[in-house]
């Protein structure tokens, strides 16, 4: 079955256009902004395995003394993207109400990443800040650390007694990058897509202004 090259071009613009929609999160183009003042982010940072879910901040504390520090920079939430290291407050909000009659120990350790399947693709590296188990009966689950150097943390909420896996609830942590950089897998989409619309554009060009056979 042969296809018009222009129905060709129309069906291909809506495939590039799929490709970018699909990117549209990563982007931030359908998230809202984080409110500097507000004690809770705009966009909900809600990280979940298969048997919990929480909403997560965390707050880095401005540094003493340094240049144009704002006030107001305490109260900005991050999600698991943190620009710097400093001293850090965490706050996981339990969606579920059940586990808020569970006790749940805190640990919070820097890894190294290993490119294994889960759970091995980490290694722990040392343990920077440890809490005892305890109940969180209003359902927030707080803790604060210092940081002292860039790269991959993981916050463990530790369930019961956590014996198994998955009452091992891990949040990753990057220190160090951009909150707001766009994952590369958005920018390979977006280039994907973008090369194939050039491509259409040129067929379409030569298909149109091609010089007529003389008979």
């Amino acid at each position: 079955m042969n296809i018009p090259l222009s129905g060709f071009f129309r069906i291909a613009v809506l495939l590039s256009c799929c490709l970018l929609l699909s990117g549209c999160d990563k982007l931030g183009l359908n998230q809202k902004k984080t409110n500097a003042l507000g004690n809770r982010p705009d966009l909900d940072c809600i990280i979940a395995n298969d048997f919990y879910a929480v909403h997560f901040s965390s707050y880095l504390q401005p540094v003493k003394g340094e240049q144009n520090a704002d006030p107001k920079a305490a109260f900005v939430p991050y999600c698991q993207k943190i620009p710097r290291p400093g001293k850090m407050f965490f706050t996981a909000d339990l969606i579920d109400r059940d586990i808020r009659t569970t006790p749940i120990g805190i640990r919070l350790v820097e890894v190294e990443k290993t490119g294994q399947p889960a759970p091995d693709d980490i290694r722990e590296i040392r343990t920077v800040a440890e809490i005892p188990s305890k109940l969180y009966p209003r359902g927030a689950v707080e803790a604060q650390a210092d940081i002292d150097k860039k790269g991959d943390y993981i916050l463990y909420l530790l369930i019961n007694d956590a014996v198994e896996e998955d009452d091992k609830f891990r949040i990753p942590l990057e220190v160090g990058v951009d909150p707001n950089a766009l994952p590369l897998q958005t920018i390979v989409i977006a280039a994907v897509a973008g090369l194939l619309i050039l491509m259409l554009v040129f067929l379409l060009y030569l298909f149109k202004f091609k010089p007529k056979s003389r008979s």
